[in-house]
């Protein structure tokens, strides 16, 4: 891939990143879900929202009940991506009106080569440390199974 094929794209991962925040915003759970593969995944933290979303419809069910029950807006405050590796890391805010409550965070995303749309979402908030928690980590994310270290002990090399 030559500099203009990668410049291109990444504006196209940045394009479906935007896209998909707008039907986010639109309350629209079809326009959402048209965003994931099949087997799409959107990550949380523990105790966030019952678990991962899993599947395109149940993320775009999910994020219009958060729209039409508590106001949910979001936007895309800033925007990397790797087009050689098909994944990309943005920061945003959702805003909870009906709650008063402003999130940020980061997200992690990974899209299919072929297709282009997202399999999968990782979820990251700005928020103190839980210190009843022992292990801070994406609820149902296969750490292990993709080679994250899993003790407590020294860190790696």
């Amino acid at each position: 891939m030559d500099d203009d094929d990668r410049r291109a794209a990444a504006a196209r991962m940045e394009q479906t990143i935007r896209e998909y925040f707008a039907a986010c915003n639109s309350g629209d759970a079809a326009a959402v879900a048209a965003f994931f593969t099949v087997d799409g995944v959107h990550y949380f933290p523990p105790g966030m929202y019952g678990g991962p979303f899993r599947g395109g419809p149940e993320i775009g069910e999910r994020w219009a009940t958060s729209v039409a029950r508590i106001g949910s807006r979001w936007s895309v405050d800033h925007v990397i991506c790797d087009p050689d590796t098909h994944r990309a890391v943005i920061e945003w805010t959702h805003v909870k009106a009906t709650d008063g409550v402003v999130l940020r965070g980061d997200e992690w995303y990974v899209f299919d080569p072929d297709s282009g749309l997202i399999r999968e979402i990782r979820a990251y908030y700005a928020s103190p440390q839980a210190p009843d928690l022992n292990r801070l980590e994406l609820q149902g994310f296969p750490y292990a199974e993709r080679g994250y270290p899993q003790s407590s002990g020294p860190a790696p090399a």
